[in-house]
């Protein structure tokens, strides 16, 4: 795997981008839905290669396994599937995530001009709708990614097939990006699937009550090929699957080029520890190196 070094859209593909008035509801909002960024052939390759992956089939695997890795199994049976790192682990799904129009897009979104994909998860939520996994509580990405200097962060959710509130969609708190963190006490980055449900979603309100606003859910509809886009501090959730097929789709955590590891504390003074710490490359300082091009290649360079 190795980066591309020479990134450019054509006349067709600058037609997909955000338009200026997009790119400040971003801004404001917290999440944007693109213009349709990936074919049906692409999806359809994506989904043959995931399905090889449920399977078993690994071009790769990582060296170390980390803390707090994501990795359904099928002993672990009907409940919503995470796989981490399925970018590095299959070279099918690899490349077609690395799709610069993604890269460009994100760039414009988040003001740099450079984006790398930081991880990679592939989602599966089954059509059974009592499956407590399946419903995600309320979190923002930022949480969980502390030992990162970067405050521009986003995901890009691409979604198989339409997705819509019957199969439980990603849903977004509207300008929560914007808001001031209440401060709890609690160690934040404790995963979500590390609490309670409830808890969250009282700590959603509890927040918008100390910014003085509303919790105002919005359900994004996504057609096929098209991406949602959010920012990494906004509050999102998604409900259980109603249809009668599975809810296929990839979280695309990507970083902007300045992005770079930071030692964090908790108020224990634990050092927090993402997976990545025990996986990328050590930098000249021997700092853990969000850049290595392995583990997190380059998806764009330059301006848009």
């Amino acid at each position: 795997m190795t980066d591309r070094q020479v990134f450019a859209l054509t006349e067709a593909e600058r037609a997909l981008m955000p338009t200026p008035e997009e790119v400040a509801g971003y801004r404001e909002h917290g999440w944007y839905l693109s213009r349709r960024l990936f074919s049906d052939e692409e999806l359809d390759t994506l989904q043959d290669a995931t399905e090889k992956y449920y399977e078993g089939h690994r071009d790769r695997t990582l060296a170390v396994r980390p803390p707090n890795l994501a990795a359904w199994e099928p002993a672990h049976g009907p409940v919503q599937r995470h796989n981490d790192y399925v970018h590095y682990e299959s070279d099918a799904i690899g490349a077609i995530l690395r799709n610069p129009l993604v890269g460009a897009v994100a760039a414009l979104l988040a003001g740099a001009e450079q984006i790398r994909v930081f991880q990679a998860t592939l989602i599966y939520k089954p059509p059974v709708p009592e499956e407590p996994s399946n419903q995600v509580p309320w979190h923002f990405d930022r949480h969980y990614w502390q030992t990162c200097s970067s405050e521009r962060m986003l995901t890009a959710f691409v979604p198989f097939r339409d997705c819509g509130v019957e199969n439980g969609t990603i849903t977004m708190v509207d300008g929560s990006h914007r808001w001031r963190e209440l401060d709890t006490g609690e160690d934040s980055s404790r995963h979500f699937a590390r609490r309670d449900r409830s808890e969250l979603e009282a700590l959603l309100t509890e927040n918008a009550r100390f910014n003085g606003q509303e919790v105002r859910k919005v359900p994004v509809v996504i057609p096929r090929g098209h991406v949602s886009f959010h920012h990494c501090r906004t509050y999102h959730g998604s409900g259980a699957n109603l249809a009668a097929d599975p809810r296929r789709a990839v979280s695309l955590h990507l970083q902007d080029g300045d992005n770079h590891y930071r030692r964090y504390t908790r108020a224990d003074g634990s050092t927090v520890v993402y997976n990545h710490d025990v996986v990328v490359r050590r930098a000249a300082d021997g700092l853990p190196d969000y850049a290595d091009p392995e583990i997190c290649p380059t998806i764009w360079q330059g301006s848009v």
